[in-house]
């Protein structure tokens, strides 16, 4: 990040809280953003005449734009300030809250959530690095647990207020409640510290290294997300998606690698123990944050559950991650975070496990339950291993690393979001296939309904609605199963790890 003005007296008193709660508010508000839509995704495929698993392009597009924007933010830091970087932020992630509210179509929707999520992505490093600038020093600790709080919080508030909003009201809702906060504190905030900015240089941009970033990031992402739709490699277009995101991302590893000012500092791959925690961390993330949006999906489109209901199914997560995150913090740095995160990640890959088993006939504590003691485990996960990974660079890579670090853990997320939910809807139609051919005397069946009062046609419909719903459930079990491998390779992982020395502090995005 930029260099601090170091002359500035930091706030004290009533501006120095209200500063305070004015960042966690906007970090809360953008974290929020990334679990409010998860519920509301069958509404808005719905309304916008798209399907399911197309209707997660909201949420995946605006995961990737975001994490694209997080290695500039050191950059826009040195080049315009923190604090200026920061209120830019608010209003366009304001402004694009609005249109994607009134987005007319599900592709101008995408395009609005891509340019929400690139102005959110600065938002989230620049909160904590203006928290940390405004706080006393000996009081570093309790603004980084103030501003860690939020990003526990909020995703437990995401999918209730989601699944409110989609049942009660239209579910652009989900994108207007956005505008009045990021306009209060961003106006507040800019009002208050202004003259706390951080001090500003003429810094190069590597535009060369973004462009490719861009490129090769962007294709992966279209490729996954358009592949059941175009057959996969039958179509020419997901074969050119292909081979332009293998040659682009083979021209960004040379490029950053060898540029002077790269965009993205490759170099911090050198440090095992960085490159391992990344892994641990990507992994673990992604299969967690896919397993998060399938859940819902099947929930809604396949068990009867309300957007409501499925939210809050699906928030007990967050009640047990809130009691234990300042626990398992005193561990840190006292204990082998090799311990910590394979500990937490194991008891992640359980609990998938534990999922993989879920029925047609499982009622609302049968699926909440799982979800609440995941909570548990969750902090061992994201404190430990974040302070693994960026305690095992150099003290002048922190900022590069910790950019990277959240830049390949969202991004993780986003592809492994795509990848779960088209395997999720294949899975599915091949278990029907199997389902309808190995059914016994059909007719029979039939028959009985037909005695039951339903025409021929009915009686068709309610059994392949039958054994749809039995499809999905395997579909559903397999992907849990699927993700609890991922997570017992991701606690595994982990002991190539050399062990922590020391500890270094959080930062660079949630």
């Amino acid at each position: 990040m930029a260099t601090m003005v170091d002359e500035v007296q930091p706030l004290t008193g009533a501006r120095l809280m209200l500063a305070a709660l004015l960042l966690g508010l906007a970090n809360f508000m953008v974290v929020l953003d990334t679990t409010i839509a998860n519920v509301s995704v069958p509404h808005i495929a719905g309304a916008l005449a798209v399907s399911p698993s197309q209707g997660t392009w909201v949420i995946t597009s605006y995961s990737v734009a975001e994490a694209i924007t997080v290695p500039l933010t050191g950059w826009l830091a040195q080049r315009f300030g923190a604090t200026r970087v920061f209120a830019f932020g608010m209003a366009g992630f304001g402004l694009f809250s609005l249109a994607c509210g009134f987005a007319p179509s599900f592709a101008l929707l995408v395009a609005f959530r891509v340019a929400q999520g690139l102005c959110g992505g600065p938002i989230m490093p620049m909160s904590q690095t203006l928290l940390l600038h405004i706080f006393p020093k000996n009081k570093a600790g309790q603004a980084l647990g103030l501003w860690s709080m939020t990003t526990v919080v909020a995703p437990i508030a995401g999918p209730i207020l989601g699944g409110l909003i989609s049942d009660n009201m239209h579910w652009s809702w989900i994108f207007f409640i956005n505008i009045p906060v990021a306009a209060f504190v961003g106006f507040f905030a800019y009002q208050l510290l202004i003259d706390h900015d951080t001090a500003t240089r003429k810094v190069p941009v590597d535009y060369v290294g973004l462009g490719l970033l861009v490129v090769w990031v962007g294709c992966m992402q279209i490729m996954l997300d358009k592949g059941k739709e175009l057959d996969w490699f039958s179509s020419p277009t997901i074969i050119i998606l292909a081979i332009v995101t293998a040659v682009g991302f083979c021209s960004f590893l040379i490029w950053e690698l060898t540029a002077q000012n790269p965009v993205v500092n490759l170099r911090v791959f050198r440090h095992r123990g960085f490159s391992i925690g990344v892994a641990t961390l990507s992994l673990t993330f992604g299969a967690f944050f896919a397993s998060v949006v399938l859940l819902p999906l099947w929930l809604q489109t396949s068990m009867g559950y309300t957007a409501t209901w499925a939210g809050y199914s699906g928030c007990l997560n967050g009640i047990l991650a809130v009691i234990m995150s300042p626990i398992v913090a005193q561990f840190v740095g006292k204990t082998d975070g090799r311990i910590l995160t394979s500990f937490g990640v194991f008891w992640m890959g359980a609990i998938s496990l534990w999922r993989a088993h879920f029925n047609t006939d499982a009622a609302f504590w049968d699926i909440a339950l799982p979800q609440f003691v995941l909570g548990f485990a969750m902090p061992f996960f994201f404190i430990s291993t974040t302070n693994l990974a960026l305690s095992s660079v150099d003290p002048e890579e922190t900022a590069s690393a910790s950019g990277l670090a959240n830049f390949l853990r969202t991004t993780g997320a986003a592809f492994a979001t795509s990848i779960m939910t088209t395997a999720w809807d294949n899975t599915a139609s091949k278990k029907h296939e199997i389902l309808a051919g190995s059914l016994r005397n059909p007719e029979a069946t039939i028959d009985k309904m037909m005695s039951a009062g339903l025409s021929h046609d009915q009686a068709i419909g309610q059994l392949d609605r039958l054994v749809q719903v039995q499809a999905v459930m395997l579909s559903t079990n397999q992907m849990f199963l699927a993700a609890a491998g991922v997570l017992v390779l991701a606690a595994s992982i982990i002991w190539l790890a050399p062990k922590p020395k020391n500890a270094a502090p959080m930062g660079g995005g949630h």
